[in-house]
């Protein structure tokens, strides 16, 4: 088991070595694409929502909460009919996430508060910061203790302040932003300082650092499906650096997480870019009721329903129901049936955000 005390930030240590700072260049260039592409999505809660999804789905995979694109989809049409336990708790963190979006663009800044609030959204409960003893990280491959998080209450407090001050003031470090929010992700991790759902918050609060900091203006970055891929070398890094101070390995393995995600990202927003003009192409040719209303409905919602065409379009149910069903006559939309109730799937964006991998390619 490591004897690795946590300290107080900022590290004490060369954070800006050749290879950090090579991959860090790299990072920064595919990040700024990505938003700078991301702004010519004419509706942002596009991204956020499908992308976000996405991302909710693989983060909470990492923690083996489980759930399919059917399940999660479907709960978004029909709330009440899906009851898979694991589709709630991705929900929840679309909600955390949202909700932590929100408090960044509104204030600037990122607290222990706030994370608490995330937090409380994700795990449905007030439970706060850790108060009992007995919290223990162990090894995915043994099961053994490999680290011991702090246990008293104060110390968790105190170090959470050091955070909050951290995330909040560059005087503390003036290092490049991307390896300060990979600092930040390895102290959060460290502290541990929820009972439960500390992997989700704290990859929560990557998306929402760099939002802060102003190098995404949406939180869309698709991070968790690499750390799903790398989970053991995710674990292991986090953990070199408790044994052999091993920072470098560590930030250079999440500046390449961010270097990689973002193209696949990149790919994806210009995937639903081509997406959204065929079906604009399609229907102003074919239909006389095109609107981009219409289209940002289509790309919102995977699958989506008679209310939401009424809501978004401001038409009668009758309306929404026959552009709906003349579109998946035009083989456009491909409708199901649940219980009484219709649905209809976007099958080009549902191609797009289950098969990423070949998105990329």
């Amino acid at each position: 088991m490591s004897d690795f005390q946590i300290k107080p930030l900022p590290p004490n240590i060369d954070l800006e070595t050749k290879n950090i700072l090579r991959m860090s260049t790299r990072a920064n260039r595919f990040l700024a694409e990505l938003k700078g592409i991301s702004a010519t999505i004419p509706r942002p809660g596009i991204l956020i929502n499908t992308l976000g999804l996405q991302e909710a789905k693989d983060s909470s995979a990492i923690e083996n909460i489980i759930t399919t694109n059917d399940e999660l989809f479907k709960d978004e049409v029909y709330p009440d009919y899906v009851i898979n336990a694991s589709t709630k708790e991705v929900r929840n963190y679309v909600r955390a996430l949202e909700h932590g979006y929100k408090k960044v663009k509104k204030t600037g800044i990122l607290t222990a508060n706030d994370l608490i609030s995330i937090q409380e959204i994700l795990e449905k409960n007030k439970a706060g910061f850790r108060k009992l003893p007995g919290t223990t990280l162990k090894s995915l491959s043994t099961g053994e203790t490999i680290y011991t998080p702090p246990q008293d209450e104060k110390q968790i407090s105190s170090l959470m302040k050091n955070l909050e001050d951290y995330i909040n003031d560059d005087v503390m470090s003036d290092v490049d932003p991307l390896i300060k929010m990979a600092v930040i992700h390895f102290q959060f991790e460290s502290i541990h300082p929820f009972y439960d759902g500390n992997g989700r918050t704290g990859r929560i609060i990557n998306i929402l650092y760099l939002v802060m900091k102003n190098l995404l203006d949406i939180p869309i970055l698709y991070m968790s499906r690499y750390i799903v891929q790398n989970k053991e070398a995710y674990y292991r890094h986090l953990q070199k650096v408790r044994d052999d101070d091993d920072w470098e390995s560590w930030i250079v393995f999440m500046l390449t997480a961010i270097a990689v995600t973002s193209q696949q990202t990149i790919a994806m927003v210009k995937e639903i870019q081509k997406s959204m003009q065929y079906y604009k192409h399609e229907i102003r040719n074919k239909y006389k009721f095109y609107s981009q209303d219409l289209i940002n409905n289509l790309f919102f919602h995977p699958y989506t329903k008679i209310q939401f065409i009424e809501k978004d379009l401001k038409v009668s149910r009758v309306t929404a129901a026959k552009y709906l069903d003349e579109l998946a006559d035009g083989n456009l939309l491909v409708k199901q049936s649940l219980g009484r109730s219709n649905y209809y799937i976007n099958p080009l964006l549902y191609d797009i955000l289950t098969n990423v991998q070949k998105v990329v390619e």
